[in-house]
């Protein structure tokens, strides 16, 4: 069973693809930022029978709100409600014309306002966080195969490992970028928190697979070509691989459709960068190892 070196210019193809679609969605629509790097005010209402619509109409018709973002979790009737900036005045204004319009049972929950020095500092810094944990997770995982034997150098391992990594993180982006158009989902720290989680989870299981080549190199190096060291070694950890990701993602679908709706768009990123790097894990990092590996025979 060697298809998958036979066929990987084709996943190594699609996966370029994939970074190269999500790179574009982010140059052309751009990310849609929440409070967290935009700065603004948040706040959390319970409203009991009013629908989406109703409340939108109460802040631009009767308060004269231009500009609200608004979610909705029906399973506890609380209303998100987004603004550039108000005071604690405003929102106890607001808050009177709620009960006057929809009843005596609106309820004032959490509320927090963001300044722009602050917002600024959180963009800047989320930014620098993923970058840096790329760049630590690579070299780490160079010096972490410093004693592997030709024909694949430690450095090969630490620059696969980036490009998994940079794929990882491309398609939930790409993917937050479309719905930030077209549906209104805000970036804020909890998807910067799910990259970060989706990284984590995808160089653990490109490890095992680059654990399993650095054995199998000991053992077979001059008795096996390469690619088939490469392909067995794939082969060894499928199984592993798979079952520990489709073990999460049942889980993640559970949350997503299940769960409270203020955690949806973060379950959904850790589930498409989880199959994303299931991808990368198998299907990328190992066939373009051994692609540079052969390089190195010559």
């Amino acid at each position: 069973m060697t298809w998958i070196l036979k066929h990987k210019n084709y996943f190594l193809i699609g996966s370029i693809v994939l970074i190269l679609l999500g790179g574009l969605s982010i140059t052309v629509f751009g990310f849609k930022l929440g409070i967290d790097f935009t700065s603004g005010s948040l706040w959390q209402v319970k409203i009991p029978n009013a629908s989406p619509a109703d409340v939108r109409n109460a802040f631009s018709t009767d308060f004269g709100v231009g500009e609200v973002g608004l979610s909705f979790d029906p399973s506890s009737q609380v209303y998100s409600l987004t603004f550039k900036e108000i005071t604690d005045d405003d929102r106890q204004v607001y808050l009177r014309g709620l009960k006057e319009k929809f009843g005596g049972e609106v309820e004032s929950s959490d509320f927090w306002t963001i300044s722009p020095v602050v917002s600024e500092e959180l963009k800047r810094k989320a930014i620098l966080a993923i970058i840096l944990v790329m760049f630590a997770i690579s070299i780490y995982i160079a010096f972490a195969f410093r004693k592997v034997s030709r024909p694949i150098s430690s450095w090969k391992y630490g620059l696969v490992t980036l490009f998994t990594l940079v794929h990882d993180v491309a398609i939930p982006a790409g993917l937050f970028a479309i719905l930030g158009k077209f549906t209104g989902a805000t970036v804020d720290t909890n998807f910067v928190v799910a990259l970060l989680f989706v990284m984590g989870f995808s160089v653990h299981d490109t490890i095992v697979v680059f654990d399993r080549v650095r054995e199998n190199l000991t053992l077979f190096k001059d008795k096996l070509k390469l690619d088939e060291i490469v392909n067995q070694s794939i082969l060894q950890t499928l199984h592993r691989s798979v079952n520990t990701t489709l073990t999460l993602v049942l889980v993640l679908l559970a949350i997503y459709f299940l769960g409270p709706e203020g955690i949806r768009l973060f379950v959904l990123t850790i589930l498409v960068g989880t199959v994303a790097g299931a991808y990368s894990s198998i299907l990328v990092a190992s066939p373009l190892l051994a692609l540079w590996g052969r390089r190195g025979e010559n």
